[in-house]
């Protein structure tokens, strides 16, 4: 046994069989993909399970392999549940997996109880924020919590296990609910940002531009976004206010075409859509916002950073640990449209300190979110926990 152990070490000797259960394709490519062309590249068989949004033949084009399952985000379907969680206990049978790695709530819930179900050795639990249902006061929160807490500690009940999260406060509030060991917890401060892709550009101070990007949803704090565009236009005509994303129709708190043409009508901002270079959309900004009511680790504001960014967002858990406040951005008040604008219009208004904050953003991208060292980390996660499912 001490031999088989001593192999594993090197975790290229064998073949291991991983397994990713994320949401949707798009996610998984925009947050893990680096980590699993990474086991690929070491000799590793890779499986993803997602719901399929047209990228699953792009991911099966890597050398992945695909499982498409009906996952619907939004649904609380009883019914619809249960066959999914049969299904996915069914296929990592058949697969028999050396480790699952769980990304979002609902993967983390269904997939860790089919996990657990199909006696997989070792599970790793991605927690990449909790939701309003663990942080919301509302009293629909209260009940929806009541029945999610026991599901929570179901599905985080493996015995070898790895707890990821992305802020401290996910995991007090966590660990209020779930006993979870620490020697089981790993923080690693978001998916990581690919420094050469996301390498820092000159910053535009004749032109600048103020711009937002995310999924358009009232929680990421488009509305207050707005609200201070209003308050600053008159003031900063040459200033351009860009929206970068697409509406999320499987999201209720999403925004409507019809608003957002509205607003662009109006000429009150510039909406770009989607865009899928986000190296591209990213450095034609001046300054990026993002005041969200909450976050795990926001990726826009750890590629902004690399590209030499200044930020502004909110004091919230998430956001207000991706940057340095006073050094590489701002940190204003949540829910504020007038603290938002104020922050803004304070770089507006210095070009020497949104340099000085371009230059700090790189160093601290450079010193705490470089995607190597996140994918190293990972598999350094998966290393130790097969190492103890063999020594058992």
């Amino acid at each position: 046994m001490k031999k088989l152990v001593n192999n594993i070490k090197l975790f290229g000797v064998f073949n291991l069989k991983i397994v990713y259960i994320v949401n949707v394709d798009w996610f998984f490519i925009s947050h893990r993909l680096p980590i699993a062309l990474e086991a690929l590249t070491q000799g590793h068989e890779v499986h993803i399970f997602a719901k399929d949004t047209g990228r699953m033949t792009y991911l099966e084009s890597l050398g992945l392999k695909v499982h498409p399952i009906n996952l619907e985000r939004g649904s609380v379907n009883p019914a619809q549940t249960l066959k999914l969680l049969f299904d996915l206990k069914n296929k990592l049978k058949k697969i028999q997996p050396d480790v699952v790695h769980l990304v979002t709530i609902k993967p983390v819930l269904i997939g860790g109880l089919a996990s657990i179900l199909a006696k997989v050795p070792a599970i790793v639990y991605a927690i990449s924020g909790l939701g309003f249902i663990f942080t919301n006061t509302m009293l629909k929160a209260k009940i929806l919590r009541l029945g999610i807490i026991p599901l929570y500690r179901l599905a985080l009940s493996a015995k070898n296990k790895t707890v990821i999260v992305q802020n401290l406060d996910d995991l007090r509030i966590l660990r209020q609910y779930v006993a979870i060991p620490e020697s089981q917890t790993v923080l690693i401060p978001g998916s990581g940002v690919n420094l050469e892709q996301f390498n820092i550009q000159p910053l535009p101070l004749e032109n600048k531009t103020v711009l937002m990007a995310c999924r358009l949803l009232a929680d990421k704090g488009v509305y207050e976004f707005h609200q201070s565009v209003l308050s600053l236009k008159e003031k900063y005509p040459n200033v351009r206010f860009v929206l970068v994303g697409g509406v999320d129709p499987d999201n209720p708190a999403s925004l409507t075409e019809q608003e957002l043409t509205e607003w662009v009508t109006n000429n009150d901002l510039e909406w770009w859509g989607h865009q899928s270079n986000m190296p591209e959309a990213l450095s034609q900004s001046t300054i990026v916002v993002l005041p969200s009511y909450r976050e795990g680790m926001p990726k826009v504001l750890l590629e902004a950073q690399a590209l030499g960014r200044p930020i502004v967002t909110t004091d919230v858990p998430g956001c207000r640990e991706a940057i340095e406040n006073g050094k590489t951005g701002f940190l204003v008040k949540v829910k504020n449209a007038q603290s938002l604008a104020d922050a803004i219009e304070k770089l507006i208004n210095n070009d020497e300190l949104c340099l000085e904050f371009s230059h700090n953003a790189r160093m601290l991208a450079e010193q705490k979110f470089d995607i190597k060292q996140v994918v190293n980390t990972h598999i350094h996660i998966y290393e130790k926990l097969v190492q103890n499912s063999h020594a058992k």
